[in-house]
């Protein structure tokens, strides 16, 4: 549902079909270091006289404006210098990168909602605008409720590996075979998760009977319960858990999320002819999900 075109925009003529086109167009987007198309016309100061209703959206690592601004930028350099990496990691190891390029693809997306947003304020006010978004804020927004922990407490905060800052249990659990995820992210399911485990005189001591008391007591709530999780295979937990209603998940690999009924059901895995394929290509779905 797309067409390509090659243009060389630092020539005349390719400045020209450029210009041709957006005269038909809603919104432009280009991910250039800053300053680049500026050089060939083509910078949104320069075209929104002859273009007034234009959405002219920039997705560059540091925006339009700052001292960074002419920085290149790459997805690694984003979460080290937005914070994520200093967070992210077992507690006495090195910070770690994510296992995504997650600000290359959330800085899109943030893309998309600016431009989604500069449309319908251009249905009100007839002009369009430019989408300036910066990888390195994206990464800064997306800190959310750790961001708010150190502007809450303006204290560092020390890597929890797959644990949760706030929430315990809320990590990876081994088990007899492997390993699974549990996630009692209030009282009542770990009470629950208690239950389960055969194990309720945890309710009455005072290190976890609350979630407060969990995450003081971390350092011993956490070893305790690895060691009941240790004793079951994780079906077997998987199984009981959700039949609770308490949070908690197998660790797929790819090729499991792929065989994965749900993940089929909601059309993830689609498969397409491509020309020059003799087989249908398989190809990741997409999220959206639309009634019409």
């Amino acid at each position: 549902n797309k067409q390509s075109i090659a243009l060389n925009f630092t020539k005349p003529a390719g400045q020209a079909v450029i210009k041709e086109l957006l005269k038909d167009s809603d919104v432009l987007i280009e991910n250039f270091k800053t300053g680049t198309l500026d050089k060939y016309g083509l910078g949104y100061e320069q075209l929104k006289e002859e273009f007034p209703g234009l959405i002219y959206c920039s997705i560059t690592g540091f925006g339009h404006t700052g001292p960074y601004k002419e920085r290149p930028a790459y997805d690694m350099l984003i979460q080290a210098m937005g914070g994520s990496m200093s967070i992210t990691g077992v507690p006495d190891g090195e910070p770690m990168k994510m296992g995504l390029s997650m600000f290359d693809l959330t800085a899109g997306l943030h893309g998309v909602i600016g431009i989604l947003a500069a449309l319908n304020d251009r249905h009100h006010t007839g002009l369009g605008q430019h989408v300036d978004i910066s990888m390195l804020d994206v990464s800064v927004a997306l800190l959310q409720n750790q961001g708010m922990n150190y502007l809450a407490k303006k204290e560092r905060q020390a890597r929890v590996g797959n644990n949760h800052p706030n929430v315990v249990p809320y990590q990876v659990m081994p088990s007899r075979d492997g390993h699974f995820i549990l996630t009692a992210s209030n009282d009542e399911q770990f009470e629950r998760f208690c239950k389960v485990a055969g194990r309720m005189e945890l309710m009455e001591d005072i290190r976890f009977n609350t979630m407060k008391a969990r995450v003081v007591n971390r350092s011993v709530v956490t070893p305790a319960l690895n060691e009941i999780t240790k004793m079951r295979p994780t079906a077997w937990w998987l199984e009981r858990l959700e039949k609770e209603k308490v949070g908690c998940a197998p660790i797929l690999h790819p090729d499991e999320v792929f065989a994965d009924p749900h993940v089929l059901s909601r059309g993830m895995l689609i498969e397409m002819d491509v020309p020059g394929c003799e087989e249908p290509a398989s190809f990741i779905g997409s999220p959206m999900k639309f009634s019409r």
